[in-house]
């Protein structure tokens, strides 16, 4: 008798924070790409840089939080904090290493070559350096507060993300000092237009590239401005990561939003997890960083310039079109290019959109259809991301003044868009709309809306479903999966759903939707265990799942018996996998894959075969604990025989077929890309979908 594997042993398990890292290296690799476009390939730069900043912000401050403690539990894999902390260094530090030689070393000559010429002061000439100094001196130096440290003058405070130069000189007399000067690039841009700067100030060279310099080196060549009569032994760009997960005790808050807002203002004071700093700072001054900002060796990352680079989004954001992705506009499906309202579309048959490749504006219509109709009743919703310029919130206000009643759940503790919507939830209160914060220790990820409308029938209720924000911004560079309905069932929930958000309507029960956290877990676990059952008798079984991040080790478990049962398993993990496949006796039917591109993957689609009786749901919810346990999350059915062939037979069939961006995950844990055999086509799902949009 064959002993069974124990499914939870921890070499079933990847590392949690290993395995973002290995995501973040994905990014990584697309500025690596030569490929791409080049402007695209530092915009990848940046988005390398803020997710790491993120992660040390939020993740790698907790960990070292437990640590510090002295706690030694480990995780599903079997790491302790301090040896996970050492771990995320060692794979960390060597692709900061990488980032920047990618920039100097390949990016950075192409982009001359392009026109685009990233300099240093030095490179100019001594006229244009005239005129840069005169600029600083004009528009530069009266910004800057230089802050001495002495006896007198303690050690400042050194602000979140915040770049700054140390200074080491000395005085008249000999006697070494130090200062710090912080770098204003909340007010002054951090990428500096030399063309557009240097004409002002007298330098009239023509025929030149487009010239930048960095704030922070223009600020160093004029320290003899800063400091008169001072000798400038050194001066060395350093930057700070401070822990920002704020920790709110909701129970004892008398005012939700005050408390956030509360918490907002303080994230910047958090204790530092991390100073990167310039790999030729003086061992002087770096003795002296890390005493007063009460450093340990593994706290700093020593590394070629510049620092802070998401700030090169400046640069990615030029007006070169050669030097980015073709244009893309997003199409609107066909159904929705009529007259009619769209009221009238959705009676007549749910409607599936494929965001970015089909347009956002229906779902914004949607709203400002509502808000204008004579015979909508209410407008319900929940907020969760929707950016600084909402027209989404813009609607609501004008069905509010309409004399609709419209509720709103506005989630204040979504994770650094919390000003954001601080803001909103104020403006919506002050126009005497119904607005609520959510559940008692629970974040409301939901992204779900209702609209109650009087039709010549009766009251009918209409229901917007989807797997991203209600946010026009980011529609356009996220790919998203929403539905419109007004099927009974499913409107039913959505009522019954805020009913629950907003008063007290605990149902134990719901006809179609899978909600968190009373109900997804346990109904996506039957759901796999109904296909294992499926394969044990012989049956067809197969799952496809498509999601963010899969942590969760219960469900995790699932999937290992359901493949021990001979269930086919396809998984589409963009970020984090916890799952290690191809693990004999344990996941050897299970497969993989990735994707990195032009978009950011977001949709989560969960299909099931059932034995040929196909179920598929979409939603908001990744297979994480605080999906499941911690969040108020919306999973639904998609039914249509038309929609439900359209996402299983273009969308995923797509996705796995996507041979140019798409990488494989290995059983140890490494990805590699997959490229296409000899003799086949090429595929980029992404561009794929573009085309098919377009055609339709």
């Amino acid at each position: 008798m064959i002993t069974p594997p124990d499914l939870t042993d921890h070499a079933f398990y990847i590392n949690r924070e290993l395995s973002w890292l290995e995501f973040n290296r994905r990014c990584l690799n697309q500025a690596l790409d030569p490929t791409l476009p080049l402007l695209e390939r530092v915009r990848f730069l940046s988005i390398f840089s803020n997710n790491l900043d993120e992660f040390f912000m939020v993740r790698v401050s907790g960990i070292k939080e437990q640590a510090a403690q002295g706690i030694t539990d480990t995780t599903a894999d079997g790491l302790t904090p301090a040896q996970q902390l050492a771990e995320i260094r060692a794979r960390a530090l060597p692709m900061m290493h990488e980032q920047r030689r990618v920039l100097h070393d390949d990016l950075i000559p192409k982009l001359h070559d392009a026109g685009i010429a990233l300099l240093r002061v030095e490179d100019l000439s001594a006229h244009c350096q005239a005129a840069m100094r005169a600029y600083f001196q004009s528009e530069v130096f009266p910004v800057l507060t230089p802050l001495a440290v002495d006896p007198g003058r303690p050690f400042p405070f050194i602000s979140n993300l915040s770049l700054s130069l140390a200074v080491m000189m000395h005085d008249a007399q000999g006697r070494q000092r130090f200062a710090r000067v912080k770098v204003p690039t909340g007010v002054l841009p951090r990428v500096i237009a030399v063309n557009e700067v240097a004409p002002r100030y007298g330098c009239l060279e023509e025929g030149q590239p487009l010239r930048f310099l960095f704030l922070e080196d223009l600020i160093s060549a004029n320290l003899d401005l800063l400091f008169p009569g001072m000798s400038i032994l050194a001066a060395t760009a350093f930057r700070v990561t401070r822990d920002t997960d704020m920790d709110i005790t909701e129970e004892e808050a008398s005012d939700l939003l005050e408390t956030i807002a509360e918490g907002v203002r303080l994230r910047r004071f958090g204790q530092v997890v991390r100073m990167t700093i310039i790999d030729s700072v003086p061992d002087s001054i770096l003795s002296l960083l890390v005493e007063h900002l009460e450093l340990s060796p593994e706290d700093v990352y020593l590394l070629r310039s510049p620092l802070g680079m998401n700030d090169l989004a400046q640069l990615a954001n030029l007006d070169f079109p050669a030097l980015k992705f073709a244009s893309y506009q997003p199409v609107l499906p066909a159904a929705l290019t009529t007259e009619e309202n769209i009221f009238s579309v959705i009676r007549k048959s749910d409607i599936l959109l494929h965001h970015p490749y089909e347009s956002f504006v229906p779902t914004i219509e949607f709203f400002e259809q509502a808000a204008t109709d004579p015979q909508v009743l209410a407008i319900k919703t929940t907020l969760y991301r929707t950016g600084s310029k909402s027209p989404i919130v813009g609607a609501l206000l004008k069905a509010q003044e309409n004399g609709k009643q419209v509720a709103v759940l506005v989630e204040l503790k979504a994770r650094f868009d919390e000003e954001n919507n601080i803001g909103w939830a104020r403006a919506l209160e002050a126009q005497g709309v119904h607005v609520v914060y959510g559940l008692m220790g629970l974040k409301t990820h939901a992204k779900i809306s209702l609209v109650v409308r009087r039709e010549a029938d009766g009251v009918r209720r209409y229901v917007h479903l989807s797997t991203g924000n209600y946010n026009a911004g980011t529609a356009r560079i996220y790919t998203d999966l929403a539905l419109f309905t007004c099927q009974d069932e499913i409107a039913a929930d959505a009522t019954d759903l805020f009913n629950r958000l907003t008063g007290y309507a605990n149902n134990a029960h719901y006809r179609k939707l899978l909600v968190a956290p009373e109900h997804l877990r346990p109904q996506i676990a039957a759901l796999i265990e109904r296909e294992s059952d499926h394969a044990r008798a012989g049956r067809p079984a197969r799952l496809i799942f498509k999601m963010n991040s899969l942590v969760d080790s219960r469900l995790i478990r699932s999937l290992y018996e359901a493949s021990g049962a001979g269930v086919q398993i396809d998984l589409l993990v963009r970020g984090i996998c916890c799952l290690r496949p191809g693990v004999p006796g344990v996941s050897e039917n299970i497969n993989v894959r990735t994707l990195i591109g032009r978009f950011l993957e977001h949709a989560r689609i969960f299909y099931f075969q059932n034995d040929g009786n196909e179920e598929i749901y979409m939603g908001s919810a990744d297979l994480m604990p605080r999906n499941l346990d911690l969040r108020v999350e919306t999973v639904f059915p998609v039914e249509a025989p038309s929609l439900k062939a359209r996402i299983l037979d273009e969308i995923l069939a797509t996705e796995m077929m996507d041979n140019y961006k798409a990488e494989q995950l290995h059983t140890d844990g490494t990805y590699s890309l997959l490229r296409p055999a000899e003799g086949e086509p090429t595929i980029s799902a992404q561009s794929v979908f573009m085309g098919r949009a377009r055609e339709r």
